[in-house]
């Protein structure tokens, strides 16, 4: 994915409540999901396929901590472009299917609430729900961050 701009970047007073967004995509690697098991998440249905078909995953499933790693990396380049990086301030995330070898994923992101700040006026909170979800359409994680978004610097192209 190419760096952001300036310009590619949204601030507080950019966002609306319904505005969506969508990251572009990356496919899941079978090694990627055993490296990130084996030093996060060492547990056999993350690590050994074998095993893990005859557990409730039926094959090997990446940690759910590894999908969120994959949905942040999906956020930060492009999918959510916050200026001054998506901060959360807290996130609830849910995990309806595992995320599998070979599953090219994306993220889906809407604006569901934003509050500018009363006592610093250089910011606000604004939550988000993020889909992250295959090319057809499965849903492998779903997670709602609340996150401190700033208002564009004055320098800051618009």
């Amino acid at each position: 994915m190419p760096p952001l701009t300036a310009r590619d970047t949204l601030y507080l007073d950019d966002l609306k409540v319904g505005d969506r967004y969508t990251s572009g995509e990356l496919t899941v690697d079978e090694a990627e999901i055993r490296a990130f098991a084996a030093q996060f998440d060492p547990q056999p249905f993350h690590l050994d396929d074998a095993h893990a078909r005859g557990t409730l995953f039926g094959g090997l499933a990446a940690s759910g901590w590894h999908t969120a790693a994959l949905t942040m990396r999906l956020l930060i380049g492009g999918g959510l472009p916050i200026g001054g990086g998506v901060i959360a301030a807290g996130v609830t995330v849910q995990w309806p299917k595992p995320t599998r070898p070979g599953y090219v994923i994306h993220v889906e992101s809407e604006i569901i609430e934003i509050r500018p700040s009363r006592s610093r006026p250089d910011r606000g909170t604004v939550t988000a729900r993020s889909t992250t979800m295959t090319r057809q359409g499965d849903v492998v994680q779903v997670m709602e961050a609340k996150m401190i978004v700033f208002r564009r610097p004055p320098a800051a192209p618009v």
